[in-house]
């Protein structure tokens, strides 16, 4: 537990992002860099940021050797998935689904998935991703369900929780999605929220996707989804648009198949791109879609999507990004552009750019502290935005802290259990994969 009043102070480097403006990728995105500031935090909430801040009664971080930054954002991960750590590392997408979706994940039962979202949620955490969106399409019960929520809720973590059914299923229980709406999600206001993450036009008959939008607009859910120029439609964009089912603040995931009219569609509906860089490039997704999407106007988050392919930190992904973005097509990103993605662009399409994404005063307090005086980050001052996209990683997380509560200090989880945790995703492992 932290104290309700934190004062991180005399900061080797603050780096932060302005977040006026309309939710769209800037045409380059310019950081905001200081040193030697303070950042005070109160009930959960940055208060100030500024030179010489009193302390008072708040409990005072030590941030002279620091590099601090907005959490980071995770827009699209597969949590449940955690179990199943790199077992498709050599495989496409169609082994992929043929593995682990056919074969492997109707054998996870609710124990199995909530140990593994959980250990999901501290991977996020230790890692300095303080907002995921759980794309938690392993909803075949509702113990399921609850199991997956709770891991969450036990976590700590800012979360979006998309409920999803099984790839492949052909059962769907629409009236789970409202149980657990208005038993877990009563308001939009607190630490976890949720969201609805259907098969989709791609992937399902346009009967279900008609209800399953018709569903979300009821409980005023937002949706995430999968899209991709078929399976099932070719032109998933367009069909939303020729069935009135075209929402803003959707939120699509991947997209690289999708040719530019369907992008245009996206932009002018106000919808936002989730893309996973790693995963999208070792499992052939398609093209590298930075480049396009900037073109189109499109806001866009990093994602990691399943660790059974890639890792599960931001730090690769941004990496990722930055590399594919200049194999693709357009401009380049730069790594202000992939930091501000990983950070204040995630937060916008998610619908939380209100609440984090940045360290401006009124904001929820969810930062990242990074040892400034890591071998592989040192010296810093040349260019601290680049060389944190291109050299920082993992261990350089000192401590983490999310609604002004502190999660991870002097690189160490604060969670108590961690030994029962890690029990039991073994235990859930090797169950399921033996």
């Amino acid at each position: 537990m932290s104290a309700s009043r934190l004062l991180v102070s005399g900061i080797a480097c603050l780096i932060d992002f302005d977040d006026a403006g309309p939710s769209r990728p800037p045409a380059s995105a310019v950081p905001t860099v200081r040193s030697g500031v303070d950042l005070l935090i109160e009930d959960g909430r940055v208060i100030e940021v500024g030179v010489g801040l009193p302390a008072g009664t708040a409990e005072v971080v030590d941030a002279s050797d620091r590099v601090v930054l907005p959490g980071f954002v995770d827009t699209h991960r597969h949590l449940w998935l955690t179990a199943l750590r790199g077992l498709t590392a050599e495989t496409d997408l169609g082994g992929y689904l043929e593995l682990v979706a056919g074969r492997l994940g109707p054998r996870f039962t609710p124990d199995d998935l909530r140990a593994s979202a959980y250990f999901g949620a501290l991977e996020c955490l230790d890692a300095g991703v303080t907002t995921v969106q759980d794309y938690a399409h392993a909803m075949r019960s509702p113990d399921h369900a609850d199991a997956a929520v709770s891991a969450l809720d036990a976590s700590g973590i800012r979360a979006v929780f998309g409920y999803g059914f099984p790839v492949f299923s052909t059962s769907r229980d629409l009236a789970d999605i409202r149980r657990v709406r208005e038993r877990y999600f009563p308001t939009d206001n607190g630490l976890l929220t949720m969201a609805l993450s259907p098969m989709g036009p791609s992937y399902s008959p346009i009967e279900s996707v008609r209800e399953d939008w018709k569903l979300a607009r009821e409980l005023a859910l937002p949706i995430a989804v999968h899209v991709g120029a078929g399976p099932v439609a070719e032109r998933p964009i367009a069909t939303l648009e020729r069935e009135g089912l075209l929402t803003a603040g959707t939120v699509y995931v991947h997209g690289n198949s999708l040719p530019d009219e369907e992008l245009r569609l996206i932009a002018s509906s106000g919808g936002s791109v989730a893309i996973a860089p790693a995963v999208e490039a070792q499992m052939g997704h398609g093209a590298p879609m930075i480049g396009r999407l900037r073109a189109a106007g499109i806001g866009y988050g990093l994602g990691v999507d399943v660790v059974t392919a890639t890792a599960g930190d931001m730090f690769t992904l941004m990496r990722a990004a930055l590399v594919t973005g200049y194999l693709g097509e357009g401009t380049r990103p730069s790594p202000a552009d992939v930091l501000r993605a990983a950070t204040l662009g995630g937060a916008e399409i998610l619908g939380l750019a209100g609440k984090v994404g940045s360290l401006r005063p009124g904001k929820r307090a969810d930062l990242v502290l990074l040892r400034a005086d890591a071998p592989n980050l040192l010296p810093l001052h040349h260019d601290p935005v680049g060389t944190v996209v291109s050299s920082a990683h993992p261990g350089n997380v000192d401590t983490v802290i999310v609604d002004g509560r502190v999660v991870k200090r002097d690189g160490a989880l604060v969670a108590g259990g961690l030994p029962a945790a890690r029990e039991a995703l073994l235990a859930a492992a090797h169950r399921i994969a033996q």
